[in-house]
């Protein structure tokens, strides 16, 4: 058997994202089961739609 069909990699990751508003970043799960604001100007940044989440804004960085 292949090795790498043992251990399945996850299809959900962090994500790093930054608000086109104030500038601010912080990190979010791709899979939110809530809606998440930016922790300074409150405006909606990501919503989620049951599976992966709908990101309303720049994604800066991917985190493994």
């Amino acid at each position: 058997m292949d090795q790498k069909n043992l251990v399945p990699k996850p299809k959900s990751r962090f994500l790093k994202i930054v608000c086109l508003n104030c500038g601010s970043s912080q990190i979010v799960f791709g899979c939110s089961s809530t809606e998440v604001k930016c922790q300074t100007c409150q405006k909606i940044l990501v919503q989620p739609t049951g599976g992966k989440s709908r990101i309303l804004t720049k994604i800066s960085d991917v985190l493994t």
